[in-house]
Order: C-alpha cells, then structure tokens, then sequence
C-alpha cells in the first residue's frame, strides 16, 4: 500500500473549505484537482514502473471514499480518471493477447500511463441524449478515414469537459446493427474537433461540469484502445468495476460525511440556550445510529467486492458484489443524507451549508448508471435465473 490515502485525507478538508464556491458556480473544481496532480494522485492506478502509485482496486476506492467526504464532486472527476488508468492497467499483457489487440497496444497503453503519472487527466464521454450509458445502444459512429477514424456523435454529462487531455469515447461503427452492434473505444485528445456545450445546471453533483461534448473529430490509427473493433461489451460484461463499482466509492463517502456533518451540527447546536440539545433527543439518537449502522454496512460491502476486484477480477462472484456495492452505495447515500437533514433540521440546510450541498450530491447517486433500479434487476434475475429485463449494457 502506498501512502494515497493519507494523501487524500489531508486534502479532503481543504477541499471541503472550498466545495460552496464550486458548488455554487457549478464550476469545474480547478484548485482540488491542482492538488491532485501536485501531489500525485492522477498517477494512482498507474503501475510505479511507469512512474505512478501502482494501486489496486481496494486502495482506489479507500481513496475515494476519502476525497469524496472533501468534495464529492472532485472525487468523481478523479474516479472518471481512475476508470480510464485504471481499466487500462488492468489489461495485462496476457489479457491483451487473449483478446485479440494489436501489438501496438501494450506500448500505447504504457505511454498513456506514463502520461497520467506525469499530470494528464482523461475523461470519460459514453453517456448519451436519450440513450443513457446503455453501451450496446450508443448512436455515436465511427468510420475508417485516411490512416485513422472519423468519430461523430453527441455525449451528456461528461465531467470535466473542457478541462481535460483527452476523452475515453465510446462510439459504435457505422452500419454495424442494433442486433450485432460493433462498439469501441477510443482516446480522444481534448481540441479540434470536439465542442463544450455548456448546459450543466443540475441539482446535485454541480461541481462535476458534467457538460455536453459534441464530437466530429478526426483521430489517428492508435486511438482506437486496443488496436481491435469491438472490445467495449465484452470488457465491460466481464469486468464492470471500473463502470459500476468505482462510483459507489464516492457515494459511500459522501454518505460518511452526511453522518459527519450531522454529528457536529447536532453536539454544537444551542437550543434555548443548551448546547448540544438535540443530541440527547432519543428521536435523534436513533437517526444518527441508524445512519452509521447502514452506512458502514455500505462500506463493508465495497470494500469486500474491491479486495474481490484485486484478488479475482472477471470472476462472476466478484462481478456480482460490484453491482451489490454500487446499488447499496445509491441507496444508502440518499437515505442517510435524508435523514440526517430531518434529525438537525432546517438550521443546517441553509443555501451552501455542507448538509445541504451533501443532500443534493446524494440524490444523484441512485441515478447514476447503472441506476439501483437496473442494478437491482441485474442481481435479482441472477438470483432467480431468470433473463434481465433491461442489460446495464
């Protein structure tokens, strides 16, 4: 282990003395990801050997959990990051050659490695208008042209867009069918070509600038990851971590801070008088207690499937306990902030307090794909063994 999440715990208090301002502004959270480069971060998946912390699975989301009790907004840009360096460490040399990527891959992996442990910060581009994340519905195309590709489509909610070095863009191949969709990824550099279309003004999660990209770009032969067609489904049915379970670390730690905030909000506030009044408001007492019971409930649970991730990825347990983490994560992160709001009442959720900010971020997270309605239909037609009704991907 190295020493990431001491690193990120330092930072998240700083973060936090800042989150109000992005918040409000819905602006892209710069100083925060200033520090994380500064102090390494953007190297965490990345393998020392090409300049990184060389983190697994289960140091990654420890960090999350940790930077997003300082914002969670940046802890989801860092973890859209993570996804790329992290997806990409993944794929051994051995796993490359079992499936099928050209030679070229192994050296392009490495230098996009080396960059990430050098400051680059990437981006994830997949979800779309009126599709959502669903992979194997995409409408982005691309087409061979020259001695590379032309990508053309619209993306949503892509954080931290405009902000970034390059876009890890999902997008099928022209003409291939609903039926057999052929669907890859590509690296696309941040510039010609791409458009910010500044719309984000959501509830929740502000700071993420999880804007619109809007995408007619020309890119050249090795930005196609893998150097092969078609990876993208597979990849993402055998070995959802880094789409599923990755989220639910920052959930789990804003749901940490929820239990936080409301502890110090409700020993310091005076009523008639009295300090730390409703603390001792049986009412209170068992809302708190019931929060950090599910909350750490939440933690165990990903923190299991993480160790899974490191110790046995593909593997369909470990598969199943990353949707168990993302769905618990959802769920509990917007039922504990719920009710932490209601235990200290309107005095802590005024404009840009920290409840209320973590009340909004909270919400988003059972929507976030894959939401816990289709999580819950994934894990209980495996229960059942029964076809889902809608795939994730």
């Amino acid at each position: 282990m190295t020493d990431a999440l001491g690193t990120a715990e330092r930072l998240a208090p700083r973060m936090a003395a800042r989150a109000a301002e992005y918040d409000r502004d819905a602006a892209f959270p710069k100083h925060d990801v200033e520090e994380l480069r500064g102090e390494g971060l953007l190297g965490l998946m990345v393998p020392a050997g090409l300049g990184g912390l060389g983190a697994g699975f289960e140091e990654y989301v420890r960090v999350a959990m940790a930077l997003a009790g300082g914002n969670a907004s940046t802890a989801l840009i860092l973890n859209m990051h993570a996804a790329v360096t992290g997806g990409l460490a993944t794929i051994s040399e051995d796993l490359a050659r079992a499936l099928g990527a050209a030679d070229s891959f192994l050296e392009a992996r490495d230098r996009i490695l080396r960059a990430a442990a050098d400051g680059a910060m990437y981006g994830v581009a997949i979800t779309e208008p009126e599709v959502g994340s669903r992979l194997s519905a995409l409408r982005s195309t691309y087409e061979p042209e020259g001695d590379g590709y032309r990508i053309r489509g619209t993306k949503a909610f892509c954080s931290g867009a405009g902000h970034l070095e390059a876009y890890l863009v999902a997008a099928r191949r022209a003409g291939s069918t609903d039926d057999a969709p052929v669907v890859s990824y590509f690296l696309v550099p941040n510039g010609e070509g791409l458009r910010v279309d500044e719309t984000w003004d959501p509830l929740g999660m502000r700071a993420t600038a999880s804007n619109g990209l809007a995408i007619d770009a020309w890119v050249a032969e090795d930005a196609l990851l893998g150097g092969v067609e078609g990876l993208v489904l597979p990849l993402a049915h055998a070995m959802p971590q880094w789409l599923v379970a990755s989220y639910a670390a920052v959930y789990v730690g804003l749901a940490e801070a929820a239990v936080r905030e409301a502890v110090s909000y409700l020993r310091n506030r005076a009523v008639a008088g009295e300090r730390g009044a409703l603390a001792r408001l049986a009412s209170v007492r068992q809302r708190v207690g019931r929060a950090e019971a599910e909350v750490q409930a939440a933690r165990l649970a990903l923190e299991r499937a993480a160790r899974l991730v490191d110790l046995r990825p593909g593997d369909p347990e470990t598969n199943r306990w990353t949707y168990r983490a993302k769905l618990l994560a959802g769920d509990v992160a917007m039922r504990v902030a719920a009710s932490m709001a209601e235990a200290c009442g309107l005095g802590a959720l005024g404009r840009g307090s920290p409840l209320e900010r973590i009340l909004r971020d909270a919400r988003s997270g059972a929507i976030m794909p894959p939401s816990s309605d289709v999580a819950g239909d994934h894990l209980g037609a495996i229960a059942l063994g029964v076809e889902e009704g809608v795939s994730p991907w």
